[in-house]
C-alpha cells in the first residue's frame, strides 16, 4: 500500500482539498477554503498546513464565532453543497464558536469546525486555557460542542484521522442529517507525522441523491389531497434548497393549492404569485393567517415547523386539519402526527402533480387567495410610503431598499425586531433573495454571515438591514470585509436600543425594561437616564467603512445610490422612530410567557390576554 508522510494537520487539509458535491450531475469542490484566527492551540498544526497548502485558501477573520456565521451564509446560499473549515486554538477560542455552532445545526446547514485541543500526551496539564476535571482526564471545552454538533470527534492518534474524516464527509454531505460537524484535535497531535495510505487524498466525490418516497404513503397523500376542500402548504427552507421552487410553481399553477412562506421559505414563490400568501404565522400576514385557521389539509415542504411558523401552535384550528409532510429528514416529516413522505422536495412535487392532474381547488377558493395576495400588496405599498418623509420607521426603511434594490438582490437579516416586518413585507423576486437566519435569530450574524453570501455571489449586491443592537454585537468583521475586498451595503438602523425585546417587554407589561440605551438615573437606580452619547457612524467608520449618515427619505434615497456606486462595505446610518410597525393579523401570535402574579397592573392585565390566547393552543396527535 502507498502512503504519504504527513503531520496529522496536514493530512487534514490534503482530504478537505479533494471532496467534491454532486448532485443532478452538477459537481463542486465541497470546501472553499478555511476561516479561523490562530493561537497556540492550532499555530503549528492547521495554521503550518494552511500556508503549506495555498491552494486551500485561508482567511482571517476577527471573532472565531464570525468564522462559522461566515461560513454559514455561504453554505446557505450555496444550498448546503459547498462550505468551509473553520479552524480555532483551544480555550476561549474554541468556545466562542459554539454559539454559531448551534446556529448551524438548528438551521440544518453544513460547516466544518477544526478547534485545537489540550495535549494528548497530558504530560505538561494543565496547559494554558486547560478547562481541567476531577471526574476525567479526557476532557476539555471542546466537549461543549457535543450537543450542538451532528458529528463529533476527537482525534488523540494520528490513525485515527483515517476512519473519522470519511465520517465527518458523510454527515456534512447528508442532506437530512447536515448540520456542524466537530473534529477535535490536540494541539500535540495536530503535528504528529504518520505514514497515511495515499488513497486516502484521491479525489472523492460525494453524491448528493433525491430520495423518493414510500409509494403506499404517496398514494395516501394524493387521497387526501383529493379529498380536501381548503388544502394549503408551508413552504420551508427544504423547497430552496432542493431547488423545488419551479416544481412548486408548477404544483400550485395546476392543483390552485395556496402557499405561506416560513422565513427560511420566503421567495418559494415570487410575492406577486397570485397563490403566494406570504409570511406565515407569529409574524404572518392576513390572508397567510385567515387560510391557515380554515385549512383542512396542511402540506409542510421542508419545514420543520417552529413556533413561530404555527404561531406557538395556534395557526391550525380547523378542528379535523390533517399534515402532509414532505421533508428529507424523518423527524421533521413526522410532525402534528402528519403523514410523512420522507424524501427529496422537488421529486416528491413532481410525482405528486403527475398523479393530481385531475385535481384543483374551488375556483372561490383561488379567487379568495388571489384577493388575499393583492389586497396584502396594496397594504405594503402603504406602508412603504412614508407618513412623514422627515421621520422614518423601520418598515418604512425597508420600503426603501426593497424599492431601490434590482431583482437579483439580497437581503440579510438575523435579529431584531427587523425580521418580522421584512417576513410581512419584503417582496421577494428570487429565491436567493431573502436570506435570514431566523432558525437560532442570532445577533452578530449579519455582518458575517453576509461576508459568506457575497462570497457565494460576488455579482449580487448584498443589503445587510440590522439594528443598533445588532450592529453592537459583532462590527468587527466589516474588517473582514474590507480585507478580503467584499463590498456590502449595511443600513445600520438605530432606535436607541433593543427594540424587538423593547416591545415585546412592552406586550407582557414590564414596559421595555433594560432594553434601552440608556444611562443610570442617580434618582431611580435604573437604566432610565438620558440617552447614551454612542455615534455608531463614527464607529463604522473608524474600522474602515464608506459611512453615509441620513435624517429622511429624501438623504436616504440618494444614500442607497452613492452605496451602489462604492467598490467597498459602506454603511448607511439612519435613525428611526421606535415604534410604527406593522400589526399581527389573525392568529398572529407568538407564545411568550407573562408572570402569573404581580404587583404592576399591566402584567395583569397582559396575563389575562396570555391565558386568553393559551386555551386556543392545540396538540396534533
Amino acid at each position: 500500500m502507498k502512503t504519504k508522510k504527513l503531520t496529522v494537520s496536514q493530512a487534514t487539509i490534503e482530504f478537505l482539498k479533494n471532496q467534491f458535491s454532486e448532485r443532478d450531475g452538477i459537481e463542486q469542490p465541497f470546501f472553499a477554503g478555511c476561516f479561523g484566527i490562530f493561537g497556540h492551540g492550532n499555530l503549528a498544526g492547521f495554521g503550518q498546513a494552511l500556508q503549506q497548502y495555498p491552494d486551500f485558501r485561508y482567511y482571517l477573520v476577527r471573532n472565531e464565532q464570525a468564522a462559522v456565521h461566515t461560513a454559514v451564509g455561504y453554505a446557505k446560499m450555496k444550498n448546503r453543497l459547498s462550505t468551509f473549515a473553520c479552524t480555532s486554538s483551544i480555550g476561549p477560542g474554541a468556545t466562542n464558536m459554539i454559539t454559531a455552532a448551534a446556529g448551524a445545526t438548528i438551521n440544518r446547514i453544513p460547516v466544518l469546525l477544526l478547534p485545537g485541543d489540550i495535549f494528548a500526551k497530558r504530560l505538561v496539564a494543565p496547559v494554558l486555557q486547560q478547562l481541567e476535571s476531577a471526574a476525567s482526564q479526557d476532557f476539555s471545552v471542546n466537549d461543549c460542542f457535543k450537543p450542538v454538533s451532528k458529528y463529533w470527534d476527537r482525534i488523540n492518534r494520528a490513525e485515527q484521522l483515517i476512519t473519522s474524516l470519511p465520517e465527518v464527509m458523510r454527515v456534512l454531505t447528508s442532506a437530512a442529517d447536515t448540520g456542524a460537524v466537530t473534529l477535535c484535535i490536540p494541539q500535540d497531535v495536530q503535528v504528529e507525522a504518520y505514514d497515511f495510505p495515499a488513497e486516502l487524498f484521491e479525489k472523492r466525490v460525494w453524491l448528493v441523491p433525491r430520495p423518493r418516497p414510500d409509494v403506499n404513503a404517496l398514494q395516501r397523500a394524493i387521497e387526501w389531497i383529493r379529498s380536501a376542500k381548503k388544502p394549503m402548504i408551508i413552504a420551508g427552507g427544504g423547497v430552496i434548497y432542493s431547488e423545488a421552487e419551479k416544481a412548486l410553481e408548477r404544483f400550485v399553477h395546476q392543483t390552485g393549492i395556496p402557499v405561506a412562506e416560513t422565513f427560511a421559505g420566503k421567495g418559494s414563490l415570487p410575492y406577486n404569485d397570485p397563490h403566494n400568501l406570504g409570511a406565515a404565522g407569529a409574524t404572518g400576514t392576513e390572508g397567510a393567517n385567515s387560510i391557515s385557521k380554515e385549512a383542512d389539509v396542511v402540506i409542510g415542504i421542508g419545514t420543520r415547523y417552529s413556533d413561530f411558523t404555527t404561531a406557538s401552535k395556534t395557526a391550525f384550528q380547523n378542528k379535523d386539519v390533517k399534515f402532509i409532510n414532505i421533508n428529507i429528514t424523518e423527524f421533521d416529516a413526522h410532525k402534528h402526527a402528519a403523514l410523512p413522505l420522507v424524501g427529496d422536495a422537488r421529486v416528491i412535487l413532481e410525482e405528486l402533480l403527475e398523479k393530481l392532474k385531475a385535481y384543483r381547488v374551488d375556483d372561490a377558493y383561488s379567487k379568495r387567495v388571489a384577493d388575499f395576495n393583492a389586497s396584502w400588496d396594496k397594504k405594503v405599498s402603504l406602508v412603504y410610503q412614508p407618513e412623514n418623509p422627515a421621520t422614518l420607521s423601520q418598515a418604512e426603511v425597508i420600503g426603501a431598499v426593497n424599492t431601490f434594490s434590482g431583482e437579483r438582490d439580497v437581503v440579510l437579516c438575523a435579529a431584531g425586531s427587523a425580521p418580522g416586518d421584512l417576513h410581512k413585507l419584503w417582496r421577494t423576486r428570487n429565491s436567493k433573495g431573502f436570506h435570514l437566519e431566523y432558525g437560532y435569530s442570532c445577533m452578530g450574524y449579519e455582518i458575517s454571515g453576509a461576508i459568506g453570501a457575497k462570497m457565494a455571489c460576488p455579482d449580487r449586491e448584498i443589503y445587510v438591514i440590522l439594528g443598533d443592537g445588532g450592529y453592537l454585537m459583532m462590527p468587527s468583521e466589516i474588517i473582514t470585509s474590507l480585507q478580503e475586498g467584499i463590498k456590502l451595503t449595511i443600513i445600520l438602523i438605530d432606535n436607541k436600543g433593543f427594540a424587538s425585546i423593547g416591545g415585546l417587554s412592552r406586550s407582557i407589561g414590564s414596559e421595555g425594561f433594560g432594553t434601552s440605551y440608556r444611562h443610570r438615573s442617580e434618582k431611580t437606580g435604573l437604566l432610565e437616564g438620558d440617552p447614551l452619547p454612542v455615534d455608531l457612524a463614527l464607529n463604522a467608520q473608524s474600522l474602515g467603512a464608506k459611512v453615509h449618515k441620513a435624517k429622511d427619505i429624501g438623504s436616504f434615497n440618494d444614500a442607497l445610490k452613492k452605496a451602489k456606486r462604492e467598490k467597498q462595505t459602506t454603511v448607511i446610518y439612519i435613525q428611526t422612530v421606535a415604534e410604527r410597525k406593522m400589526a399581527g393579523y389573525g392568529y398572529a401570535w407568538w407564545d411568550v410567557p407573562v408572570a402569573e402574579v404581580s404587583e404592576s397592573e399591566p402584567v395583569k392585565k397582559a396575563f389575562l390576554n396570555y391565558a386568553e390566547h393559551k386555551r386556543k393552543q392545540r396538540y396534533f396527535l
